[in-house]
């Protein structure tokens, strides 16, 4: 089974969903700000942890579908077994469920982005998106925020043939 690091905000709303009898997301117990439900709870489903189904009660419901009417959120078996919970009537997930990217920690990305910028020749803002998962905005946010303002790195830009603009940390 593919294993599958959650963190602590997004632990806990499966685990809360695997206590209840019902399997039940809603209401959600967990300390969430603003639309970090929301966040939380789009990334359980796309890890296959968490499922739509349809809303019996307005209260708990998550969206509203066209066709199929109130949604809310469910448990899922792949969120038992990921959490050890034994519980759960022995259903075994769809034979595609999602596989979740491993997390490596805080920093690993900025990590990431630094040696792609120290590598010869440095790293397209296209090249760090697609080893990151950043969206470019937040490549260059990075880059001028953490790295820059942060920690005093000063990069180059120079324009390489087939590339586009590539960026070098220049104080190395």
């Amino acid at each position: 089974m593919t294993q599958i690091q959650l963190a602590d905000a997004q632990a806990v709303i499966p685990s809360t969903a695997c206590a209840r009898e019902d399997g039940a997301v809603f209401p959600v117990t967990a300390n969430l700000k603003g639309g970090a439900v929301g966040n939380v709870c789009e990334s359980l489903l796309k890890q296959g942890l968490i499922e739509e189904i349809n809303a019996t009660d307005l209260n708990t419901v998550w969206r509203h579908d066209e066709k199929r009417g109130p949604i809310t959120l469910h448990a899922a078996p792949l969120a038992y077994g990921t959490l050890g919970i034994t519980d759960e009537p022995d259903e075994t997930p769809p034979a595609e469920t999602p596989t979740a990217p491993v997390q490596r920690g805080k920093g690993a990305k900025q990590e990431t982005l630094i040696e792609m910028l120290r590598a010869e020749g440095g790293a397209t803002i296209d090249e760090i998106v697609e080893a990151t998962g950043w969206q470019p905005h937040t490549v260059r946010g990075a880059m001028s925020g953490a790295l820059k303002k942060k920690l005093g790195r000063t990069f180059i830009a120079v324009k390489v043939e087939g590339r586009g603009r590539a960026y070098i940390i220049a104080d190395d």
